[in-house]
């Protein structure tokens, strides 16, 4: 029995038996593999570059701010970027619809959306250009490393950029061509590809922003050690995709809403205004519609920046930027505000509004209460003789109000009841008919009741009478009620407008003041992208990629709040002057004029009228 044991374990061990001429030969072997995997890996280490170290000095001096200068031109780039690659989005959609429903005005509208799109287009190259011509010339290490990082997907992405431009022109100029039977396939086909490779660009420039803000695939001096793929799939890559590609798609429908809105109030004729109130409506409906989910691909976003640094979640929220979320709680209840009040006002084009009317008084008491709560800060600064009168630094009734329990109550409701806007504007022209609507009403009122109930249940209770990881953790009861409003709300009255009767519209009958509801929704989302871009851009403090390359330029401090005040506000006119030649370029490209009469022939009474 034991010798079968040895023989066993002899059979699992097979050099322990050896003889000792062989066994040193074994250790011979070992060791000579050993040595050779230190020289590889000796000879790898050497191989790898660190991210270089510049000084002051390899900075060129141009006597100006040079992150100034980036930061106005990579702005306006990133507008215009995502205004070109969100309008082709929903132009796809409505021209779908168009062609399923042998509704031409669908395809009227899509195509003159796609107008505004193309004339940005070029302002979006030459802002490209002029960026990465500031980079390299204002920051070469950086670029430098950047491009040693990312190598040949450089190479990619201007191979993506051209076939985008061949795309976005062959399928506006194809417009016509392509428009009626199988040839509208072959057109739908090449929207599709121009979505396709417009959303791949933005996900590959999104890689080189996640990677400066959390590094992957390198080692901890910058060096690379992984392949491509590593280097682009950093933690707030995803987040990221998911927030930008939303945002863009509420931020071009705005856009497009204020160019309909600029078109209304200029129109002659009461069918151009016709055309083009159902335009802002259908541009309103898709800013809004993209805009209510952006808050929880927000909270996704700076959830992974907290999972990543907590430095970095602590210097946005709670540091010298928080005082940005006040100025970005105004500008998301102005878009509110203006969203809600063009539904509103458009209810008045059908009689069947009068149902819901009621309704808006309501809403607009819990916008404004939710605006009051979201814009109170929680510290103000205060002189000592108010010290002394409050008794503490905080104001003893209003200070619970300033911290985010408060604030995610106001966020959620106001979200809430602007979907109630959606939802009542919707049925104000329609006449249910299904046998079991009240059932489905009663349902509906029960989600919204019990939704605002778990709403301010988790912001009161988690907020303020549990420790932090469960005032984290009650963010998502929030979030999926609000969600289930939102999802319950759209199925519901999907399955209910089955067989409806459609009450008539008076389109082109709405008050001028709506227009400029919709010429408000711009300005609030170029503004708001600007300050959240700076916001996660200066999370990254002094450095060009986080924790591995320094930024030692005369720049590498977070400026003052003034400078960004007047940065944010100066680059987003910049924006808006641009986007009014646009309005203008896009209306010119419309009108002809009268060929001039010939000398010797009178001049026809109709023309000279």
């Amino acid at each position: 029995m034991l010798l079968v044991l040895m023989m066993a374990i002899v059979g699992l061990n097979g050099d322990g038996f050896l003889p000792a001429a062989a066994a040193a030969e074994v250790d011979a072997k070992a060791h000579d593999a050993a040595v050779d995997k230190d020289e590889i890996r000796e000879e790898t280490r050497a191989a790898l570059i660190p991210a270089p170290k510049p000084k002051r000095s390899n900075y060129p001096n141009i006597g100006v701010s040079s992150r100034t200068i980036v930061w106005v031109v990579a702005q306006m780039h990133l507008f215009f970027g995502a205004l070109v690659l969100a309008v082709p989005i929903f132009v796809l959609v409505i021209e779908f619809i168009g062609f399923k429903t042998n509704d031409d005005r669908y395809d009227d509208m899509a195509h003159e959306f796609m107008k505004i799109s193309l004339t940005a287009y070029a302002i979006t190259a030459l802002f490209g250009g002029a960026l990465a011509l500031c980079l390299f010339l204002l920051y070469p290490d950086f670029m430098n490393y950047m491009m040693r990082v990312f190598g040949s997907q450089m190479l990619v992405y201007a191979v993506l950029f051209f076939l985008e431009s061949m795309l976005l022109y062959i399928y506006y100029y194809g417009w016509d061509a392509l428009r009626y039977g199988n040839s509208k396939w072959v057109h739908l086909t090449l929207g599709l590809l121009l979505n396709a490779v417009g959303t791949t660009l933005l996900v590959v420039a999104n890689s080189w922003t996640t990677f400066m803000m959390a590094p992957s695939g390198v080692d901890s001096a910058g060096a690379v050690i992984g392949n491509i793929w590593e280097v682009m799939k950093g933690p707030l890559w995803n987040p990221l995709n998911l927030h930008r590609f939303i945002a863009n798609i509420a931020f071009g429908g705005a856009v497009v809403g204020a160019y309909a809105a600029f078109k209304f109030l200029s129109a002659k004729t009461a069918a151009a205004k016709a055309h083009y109130d159902w335009m802002g409506y259908t541009s309103n409906f898709i800013a809004i519609l993209a805009f209510l989910p952006l808050p929880f691909a927000g909270y996704w976003l700076m959830a992974e920046v907290y999972a990543y640094s907590q430095q970095m979640g602590i210097l946005a929220m709670g540091g010298i930027l928080a005082w940005l979320f006040v100025i970005q709680a105004v500008l998301i209840c102005t878009i509110l505000f203006a969203g809600n009040y063009y539904l509103w006002s458009g209810m008045a084009r059908t009689e069947g509004s009068s149902r819901y009317q009621w309704l808006i008084k309501y809403i607009a008491v819990i916008l404004v209460l939710g605006f009051l709560v979201w814009v109170t800060p929680h510290n103000v600064i205060y002189t000592s003789n108010e010290i002394a009168k409050l008794g503490g630094v905080n104001h003893p009734v209003l200070s619970p109000l300033g911290i985010m329990p408060a604030k995610n109550i106001a966020v959620f409701l106001m979200l809430i009841v602007t979907f109630l806007s959606f939802q009542i504007y919707r049925r104000a022209d329609k006449v249910i008919t299904v046998s079991w609507q009240d059932w489905g009403n009663a349902l509906m009122v029960a989600i919204y009741i019990v939704a605002i109930g778990n709403v301010i249940f988790a912001g009161i209770y988690y907020g303020y009478f549990t420790n932090t990881v469960y005032k984290v953790g009650s963010s998502v009861i929030q979030v999926t009620s609000t969600l289930v409003v939102i999802v319950a709300g759209v199925v519901i009255d999907s399955l209910m407008f089955k067989g409806a009767k459609t009450l008539p519209s008076s389109w082109g009958k709405v008050s001028d003041r709506s227009q400029y509801a919709l010429f408000a929704l711009p300005i609030a989302f170029t503004w708001l992208m600007a300050l959240m871009g700076y916001i996660r851009s200066s999370v990254r403090t002094h450095w060009h990629v986080y924790t591995v390359m320094k930024d030692n330029s005369p720049d590498n401090y977070i400026p003052t709040l003034a400078t960004v005040g007047n940065t944010v506000t100066g680059v987003t006119l910049l924006f808006l002057i641009f986007l009014l030649f646009i309005f203008w370029i896009a209306n010119l490209s419309g009108i002809k004029q009268i060929p001039p009469a010939p000398a010797n022939k009178s001049v026809p009474a109709e023309s000279a009228a």
